[in-house]
């Protein structure tokens, strides 16, 4: 298995707070957000290296992030997508397609956002995907709010997990449970994330790709427990660095 971070964006809505510095490397904790998503996988066997895709703006700040992270016991690699500003950057999707034109193989990949915070460890996760195989397994939170829900992708799941449905920002949504930036796809899944772009032209959300693989074959979902936080917004930064630690 390998493992993607995904820091490519430009933490826009977290202006001035990170203007010159990643959202990656923002630190609850005491701990920045990319070390909590890589620890996550430091307690896992069978991990053969971590790639993070990242900017151009960010890749030095990230790259020597990567280099000081000799005592993990898989290689820490850095994708820079080439992009220097919001408007040119190549979306979740552009960015995961971009890392696996660059590294060859059939593996399974796990797939996490770096802004994606929280306090529940991954083995039942992996051990759930596996099942799954050849399925695709998201990670799934319920915020125990359905008015909250209009930021995310709403799931509905049935009693073995399946995906029954999936939608992005509704305005009315009838779940709180929410689709996390949190994946495993089998390696023979992946040629379908290229005939999505290739479909719809979309490179911009992991959320809409999994819209629309649901309707097409068996997604599977995972429910976590614990705290759970997407760094998207000063409030949501603020929030996590009150309560991440607290009972």
């Amino acid at each position: 298995m390998k493992v993607l971070i995904l820091a490519g964006g430009y933490g826009t809505r977290l202006y001035p707070l990170i203007t010159d510095t990643p959202k990656a490397l923002l630190e609850v904790a005491g701990k920045t957000l990319i070390d909590h998503a890589l620890d996550k996988y430091v307690e896992i066997k069978g991990v053969e290296e971590v790639l993070v895709v990242t900017n151009a703006k960010f890749a030095d700040q990230i790259g020597s992030w990567a280099a000081e992270r000799k005592g993990c016991p898989f290689p820490v690699r850095v994708i820079n997508d080439g992009t220097h500003t919001p408007e040119e950057r190549l979306g979740a999707i552009g960015d995961v397609l971009f890392t696996l034109d660059r590294v060859p193989g059939k593996a399974d990949w796990a797939v996490i956002g770096s802004d994606n915070l929280f306090n529940e460890g991954l083995a039942s996760f992996l051990e759930a995907a596996r099942r799954n195989i050849p399925a695709v397994t998201i990670g799934c939170y319920d915020i125990g709010d359905t008015s909250g829900a209009t930021k995310y992708g709403v799931v509905e799941i049935d009693a073995r997990g399946k995906v029954l449905s999936l939608e992005e920002k509704p305005k009315e949504p009838r779940s709180s449970l929410i689709s996390m930036c949190l994946y495993y796809f089998p390696g023979a899944s992946l040629g379908r994330m290229r005939t999505f772009v290739q479909e719809t032209g979309r490179t911009d959300t992991t959320g809409g790709y999994i819209q629309w693989l649901f309707s097409r074959e068996d997604v599977f979902a995972h429910r976590f427990g614990g705290k759970w936080y997407d760094i998207g917004s000063l409030e949501s930064y603020q929030e996590a660095q009150k309560q991440f630690l607290s009972k």
